[in-house]
């Protein structure tokens, strides 16, 4: 093997561009460090920059510069997601992979006591606002030699379905999201997958989860080499990924 196929072999997303949302929550943390550490220059994205800040410190150790881009996706619109891409377009001219890790959830709550704004955020931040970055983003993924997308999709309201809420909802939205766009993108490069990672301890299972009683949940740093993957430009055909 020659020095080259070697370096790929260790760095499969050298030279690649990968936007994560929720780069500093439990699972986009893993996701953007793994990312860098496979070789890619990770745009994070998240609400508050003081956390971004401190993840690209920690990609810097991996000697890879990030770029930060701070955003709230419960108050943003398609307008903002339009000028987000505008950005990394005129930076990077392309995006080779984006990773929705960014979600919301308040806490398990029958529906018929479900706060009806927090039923709307978790909508709009769980499916709406990532359909809307997913849009604004798709002429830079086409720009790509082997564009991926990837929505992180919890199973855990599938499994069980009760007292999710607005969050539940969006899961199950997002299954038919994935599902549509990948049948209406079939004969392009673009590949769209739905990854389904094991139980995570984060803060977003702990408000379902005591966290003395939850022992199946793992470092989300276990689930990181499984979106690497998908990511890579030598992973498999368009699909849905457990």
């Amino acid at each position: 093997m020659s020095a080259a196929a070697s370096a790929r072999d260790h760095r499969p997303l050298a030279g690649r561009v990968v936007l994560v949302t929720g780069a500093y929550g439990g699972y986009g943390h893993a996701v953007a460090l793994a990312c860098a550490r496979a070789g890619a220059t990770p745009v994070l994205l998240g609400r508050n920059a003081r956390k971004l800040e401190r993840v690209a410190d920690a990609i810097g150790e991996a000697g890879v510069e990030a770029s930060l881009y701070p955003l709230d996706l419960e108050g943003a619109g398609p307008d903002d997601f339009a000028e987000l891409a505008t950005r990394i377009g005129e930076r990077f001219a392309r995006l080779d992979g984006l990773v929705h890790c960014a979600a919301g959830f308040h806490g398990l709550t029958p529906l018929e006591h479900t706060d009806p704004a927090v039923f709307a955020r978790a909508l709009h931040v769980d499916l709406t606002a990532r359909w809307w970055l997913t849009q604004a983003c798709l002429p830079l993924l086409r720009a790509s030699d082997a564009g991926s997308l990837v929505f992180v999709i919890d199973p855990a309201p599938a499994a069980a379905p009760a007292y999710w809420g607005g969050y539940g909802i969006a899961q199950q939205g997002q299954e038919a999201l994935v599902a549509m766009l990948e049948a209406e993108t079939a004969s392009t490069p673009l590949r769209v997958h739905a990854l389904r990672p094991g139980p995570m301890r984060t803060p977003l299972r702990a408000r379902a989860y005591a966290a003395d009683g939850d022992r199946v949940a793992r470092d989300p740093a276990a689930f990181a080499q499984a979106c690497i993957e998908l990511l890579s430009p030598a992973a498999g055909p368009v699909g849905i990924t457990q």
